[in-house]
């Protein structure tokens, strides 16, 4: 590690690779030291991608045995659209998707990880205690934002309520940023990470969160300096899937953006990221072993 002109410390050239962590999935443990794959399954009406929709029992359990057939390892299922101009959805609703989709997913892939995308504490509280999710993928920064860009509420003093649901679950966390720089990007999630240990949290997870306050430049740049992030010693999730910074750079559609992804999958992973989280598990698992196939030689 060495001091970098902002404060920084920052990964040197020889330290670019992916490191050994280890989660623990309520006793299980799921290694890090090889890239894992995140397979996106939304249990809702409006998410961008439409391939990703999924709300009869039956899609339900197609795509969580998909995702397991094309080698991913975790599932993430989410009840929130969170694509710019989304519906706010209230909490109700929220865990009535989650209650219609969670069953079905444990039924049918009860090995298998399963993450809940949501930035509510009662939310992950529920899925946690009351069917057994794995892990909680928080894309508000510990409650800086909601869906629709409306600033949630603290509690506990300057601790987010998510914070301290967290170190009461004791589940992985995944703390996605929602900061526009790299250099902001690192102070914030420097006081957070000491927030969550405090609380008792201790497997957590960084998403630099592409497409989330952040311009197209904006993007960009954090994959280029995206080792950077391994000064915090955490793992990183890449969730970059067909997304606008993709498409609208292409000049494609959404339903035309694959080639995209997975070129800039295979980018991230060269930067370090330990898991991607994706619409396409079995090109994102390709990338996975061609990118360690490129490591080993």
């Amino acid at each position: 590690m060495y001091i970098n002109e902002d404060g920084f410390e920052e990964a040197d050239g020889r330290e670019k690779q992916i490191m050994n962590y280890t989660l623990n999935i309520k006793g299980r443990l799921l290694s890090l030291e090889h890239p894992q794959v995140m397979g996106i399954l939304n249990c809702t009406p409006d998410s961008f991608f439409a391939g990703s929709r999924k709300q009869s029992e039956a899609e339900i359990a197609e795509r969580a045995n998909q995702i397991a057939a094309e080698g991913g390892t975790i599932i993430d299922v989410g009840a929130f659209s969170t694509r710019p101009g989304a519906q706010e959805v209230s909490e109700e609703e929220e865990m009535a998707r989650l209650r219609r989709a969670l069953p079905v997913v444990k039924r049918e892939q009860p090995d298998m990880a399963v993450s809940v995308d949501t930035y509510r504490p009662d939310v992950a509280r529920m899925v946690v205690e009351e069917y057994g999710a794995d892990i909680i993928n928080d894309v508000s920064e510990g409650g800086k934002t909601g869906i629709v860009d409306t600033p949630l509420e603290p509690s506990q003093g300057n601790v987010p309520a998510i914070f301290t649901m967290m170190g009461h679950l004791k589940v992985p966390y995944i703390l996605m940023s929602v900061q526009g720089s790299l250099k902001d990007m690192l102070k914030n999630f420097s006081g957070e990470v000491e927030q969550l240990r405090a609380e008792g949290c201790k497997d957590i997870i960084l998403d630099p969160g592409f497409g989330f306050g952040k311009t197209a430049e904006d993007n960009f740049k954090l994959l280029k300096e995206l080792d950077k992030l391994q000064a915090l010693e955490l793992p990183l999730l890449v969730g970059v899937s067909r997304k606008r910074m993709i498409h609208q750079t292409l000049g494609v559609t959404v339903d035309e953006a694959l080639n995209g992804t997975t070129v800039i999958n295979t980018a991230a992973l060269l930067k370090g990221a330990s898991i991607l989280r994706v619409h396409d598990v079995k090109e994102a698992v390709q990338a996975v072993k061609l990118v360690e196939a490129i490591r080993k030689g």
